[in-house]
């Protein structure tokens, strides 16, 4: 008998499976990257979303209702997105669940009018939407739903695998519409990865077996092999337990939201309740943001915290780039100032120099680990200001972070669309406490427009890209639009890229070095680049970031 309607039931478990099946083939989706650099990560940060959706949709039970379901498919992943095709696949699921939520079941004309708004959701999220993305291939799928409903179909066995099968096609065509992915010789990384989610609903609605078991633990990155790479330092080093006693004001919504919390800064183990208490065991980076959650919905007992690395790793971590995942400030207290600053970045030294520009607070990412949505509201959160700057300093932040800006509510927030480190660094240097919010933002916004920037890695595989033949192994010189120098010296590297960088209104290069690379090293390379841009001023400081061995501004 033909399937004319999906339930709740069917259709959360449908959506389990997709997310399940985005997170066995992530890898796939990470190799799908343009450049051919170690941070490759479009399918870690499709997964991190989708899953922040799933342990909501688990954590119901299958006695629930669609408004329930669509609010938790919702809510978390809009709040666990990362990178920008992490914030578009968010804001699908935003507009489907919005359209299907006041109903009990899916019909097919229902499934083609939420396909529609899940597109015109995502486009409207999208400041400046490119043809060949993730944005293609979903409003393909939808047009397709929409022209078999037209032309009949009336059941979900015809439907879903022409949609399916079309999504598909128009994924192969991506490299057709955006040229960048024909030369590197792939299909969009963010439309690969929502057919993965499409996949594994479909199957799951076809009567295959899958395993629907989420896991809490968190999402690993892949390691890298870069030269010269130091140990990596273990993640979520502390943890932590308690007991909590309830306020009597604390519902089960509450409660909701506050695992949801504790499974985004950590590996939440444990969250048992009985409506009066509450007991917590997780493993985190930073035991202080647990506490403070804890002491908003009860009063804490029997609190116990210890560091899980041995006594001379612990040591060694307090100066290390790697921990923690986000520097806590402590609870705002007392009247707020007119203005704060959050900034991203990764490595110690980065943190250092923003925190001696007046921002804030900073939160431990960039390109191998974009902060969620999550991340951003709760640095923000701990910003006692009235107006509060956000500096993604990535181009794969800036739409998590005005994702964050639209879901806050108590002040104001503004993103300057720092696109890089050194441009993020220019716009606090740019700040004026004596001018207005919006005179700030428009000085900040016109100097990263003058700021050109350039970053050294290698290549994790052989291409051929912006006229370079690339080999596995190679430095690259990536500017800010395209690959500036490759070689197999990476001095030559640096100095090649910041020939293409320079120009005769330029006046400064700076040079910010990463972990792997040795304070000796970079100042014979400062040396040599001091030489050959003699008019110059060359300035060095230690970034202490990964994967990247330097990062290069001329202004």
């Amino acid at each position: 008998m033909a399937v004319k309607e999906i339930d709740v039931k069917l259709f959360s478990r449908m959506f389990l499976a997709g997310a399940i099946y985005l997170d066995r083939n992530k890898e796939e989706i990470n190799e799908l990257n343009v450049f051919p650099v170690p941070d490759g990560d479009t399918g870690t940060n499709m997964t991190m979303t989708i899953m922040s959706a799933a342990k909501e949709v688990r954590d119901l039970g299958e006695d629930t209702d669609m408004k329930s379901l669509c609010k938790a498919m919702s809510g978390g992943s809009l709040r666990g997105a990362r990178g920008n095709s992490g914030v578009i696949l968010s804001q699908l699921l935003r507009g489907f669940t919005k359209a299907v939520r006041d109903e009990q079941v899916i019909t097919v004309p229902l499934f083609g009018a939420a396909c529609t708004k899940a597109v015109e959701t995502a486009y409207k999220a999208v400041m400046k939407p490119t043809e060949g993305t993730i944005l293609t291939v979903a409003r393909g799928m939808g047009e397709k739903a929409a022209e078999l409903i037209e032309d009949g179909a009336d059941d979900f066995e015809t439907i879903l695998p022409a949609v399916f099968e079309h999504g598909n096609a128009v994924l192969a065509q991506t490299p057709e519409l955006l040229p960048v992915l024909k030369q590197a010789g792939v299909v969009d990384s963010g439309g690969a990865g929502l057919m993965k989610v499409i996949q594994g609903a479909i199957d799951l609605f076809s009567g295959k077996e899958i395993d629907l078991t989420i896991s809490d633990d968190p999402i690993a990155k892949v390691d890298d092999s870069r030269p010269g790479k130091k140990e990596e330092i273990q993640k979520n080093i502390y943890h932590a337990e308690m007991k909590v006693v309830l306020k009597s004001s604390v519902n089960g919504k509450i409660e909701s939201d506050v695992k949801g919390y504790l499974s985004s800064i950590g590996e939440l183990k444990t969250f048992k309740s009985d409506g009066k208490e509450v007991f917590i065991d997780i493993n985190t980076d930073d035991p202080g943001l647990v506490l403070q959650k804890a002491l908003k919905f009860g009063i804490m007992q029997d609190v116990k915290i210890t560091c899980r690395l041995e006594p001379a790793k612990a040591a060694s971590t307090e100066s290390d780039s790697s921990a923690p995942a986000t520097q806590a400030a402590p609870e705002p207290k007392g009247e707020p100032s007119e203005y704060g600053f959050v900034a991203v970045s990764a490595g110690s030294g980065l943190a250092e120099i923003f925190r001696s520009l007046g921002v804030d607070h900073v939160i431990e990412g960039g390109q191998t680990m974009n902060p969620s949505t999550a991340d951003i509201l709760d640095a923000v959160e701990k910003v006692n200001a009235k107006t509060v700057f956000v500096l993604p300093n990535n181009k794969n932040i800036i739409m998590a972070a005005n994702q964050a800006r639209d879901l806050t509510t108590d002040k104001t927030l503004l993103v300057i669309p720092t696109k890089t480190i050194p441009q993020g660094i220019t716009a606090a240097i740019n700040f004026s406490a004596g001018v207005s919010a919006d005179e700030n933002e428009q000085a900040m916004i016109e100097a990263i427009g003058l700021v050109k920037t350039g970053e050294i890695t290698y290549a994790v595989r052989d291409t051929s890209i912006d006229d370079h033949e690339i080999r596995k192994g190679d430095y690259m010189g990536i500017g800010d639009k395209k690959i500036l120098s490759v070689g197999t010296d990476m001095d030559q590297v640096v100095v090649e890229m910041i020939g293409e960088m320079v120009d005769d209104s330029s006046e400064l290069i700076s040079l910010y070095y990463g972990a792997d690379v040795t304070e000796e090293d970079a100042n014979a390379l400062r040396d040599k680049i001091a030489e050959k841009f003699s008019s110059l001023d060359v300035d060095i400081q230690n970034g202490g970031q990964p994967v990247y061995y330097y990062i290069v501004s001329v202004e």
